[in-house]
C-alpha cells in the first residue's frame, strides 16, 4: 500500500473495513456493493470480511471486479485463527484466507493468532509467508489467548528470530475488550505495525461497544501518534446515517487528518 505525502507528514491510505457499514446491510447488498459506497467517498480500499460473505458463487469475483473497477486496494479478513484450539498450526485455514485473497487480488490476508501458545514453534508457518504477491498480517482479537501483550510479544519476537517478517495489524479497540492498554501497546509493537484498524470505544454497564473515533472514551489520536506513520489505517467503527457516502468521506477525511510528523 502506497504511502501519499503532504508537506513535512505523510498521509496513509485510509480504507474502510466493511464490517463498518453492518452485517444487516452487508448481507442484504453484499460486500461489492458496500466497496463502492466506500470508494465514492474516497476511500484507497477496502477490507472484505469472511464472516459477512454470503456465499454466492460469483460473490469474490465480482468483489475483486469492483475493487479494480475503482482502484482500491484490498485486504481479505478471514475469521479463522492461525492455530487451532488444540495448539496446532491450521493449515486448513491458512488455505482457505490465501486461496480467498488470492481470487479477490488482495495484498494482504488477516488472521489472528487463534490457539497459539507461547513457545510454539513457527517454522510451520514460514512457508506461508513465502507466497508470492499476498502477504500475512496478524491482528490482535478480543481474546485473551490472542489479544493480549503477552502470546503477541511472544509470536511476533519469535518470528523476527527466525527472520521472518510479519506485520501486525493493530487494533486500537480491542484492547480494551482484553483488558490492555492501547497506548502501552502501541509502545511495545510499534516496529511491528504495519496496518491499523482504527476504532473508537465507550464503556456500558454490561460490555464495550465500538463507536465512531469523535465518540470515543479513549485518545485514539494519540495512539496513532505512537504508531509508524506510513501505514495504512482503517475504518472499524459503526458507519451510520441516511446518505452513507457523505458519513463515510467524513470519516476518512478525519482520519487522513491526522498526520505524524516523519
Amino acid at each position: 500500500m502506497s504511502r501519499q505525502q503532504a508537506g513535512n507528514s505523510f498521509r496513509p491510505p485510509v480504507l474502510v473495513s466493511l464490517t463498518a457499514y453492518g452485517a444487516d446491510l452487508a448481507h442484504r447488498d453484499g460486500q461489492a456493493a458496500l466497496a463502492r459506497i466506500a470508494a465514492t467517498a474516497g476511500a484507497d480500499g477496502v477490507e472484505f470480511r469472511g464472516e459477512l460473505q454470503r456465499g454466492h458463487a460469483d460473490e469474490v469475483r465480482e468483489q475483486r471486479e469492483v475493487a479494480a473497477q475503482h482502484g482500491l486496494s484490498v485486504v481479505w479478513s478471514s475469521p479463522e485463527g492461525l492455530w487451532s484450539e488444540a495448539g496446532g498450526l491450521d493449515a486448513a485455514a491458512l488455505d482457505r484466507a490465501f486461496t480467498t485473497a488470492l481470487a479477490l487480488g488482495a495484498s494482504r490476508f488477516k488472521m489472528s493468532l487463534g490457539g497459539y501458545r507461547a513457545g510454539t514453534a513457527l517454522e510451520p508457518l514460514l512457508p506461508w509467508l513465502r507466497q508470492d504477491g499476498v502477504e500475512l498480517v496478524v491482528e490482535n482479537d478480543q481474546t485473551a489467548r490472542a489479544g493480549t501483550v503477552p502470546p503477541l510479544r511472544d509470536f511476533f519476537a519469535r518470528a523476527s528470530a527466525l527472520g521472518a517478517t510479519i506485520p501486525m495489524t493493530f487494533d486500537m479497540g480491542n484492547w480494551h475488550w482484553t483488558g490492555e492498554d492501547p497506548l502501552d501497546a502501541a509502545q511495545v509493537f510499534a516496529a511491528d505495525v504495519g496496518y491499523v484498524h482504527c476504532k473508537g470505544v465507550q464503556r456500558t454497564p454490561a460490555k464495550w461497544i465500538a463507536v465512531p473515533l469523535e465518540q470515543s472514551a479513549a485518545p485514539w489520536r494519540s495512539v496513532l501518534r505512537r504508531l509508524p506513520a506510513d501505514v495504512a489505517r482503517a475504518i472499524e467503527f459503526p458507519l451510520q446515517g441516511d446518505d452513507l457516502v457523505q458519513v463515510t468521506r467524513h470519516h476518512v477525511e478525519l482520519l487522513r487528518s491526522v498526520e505524524v510528523p516523519a
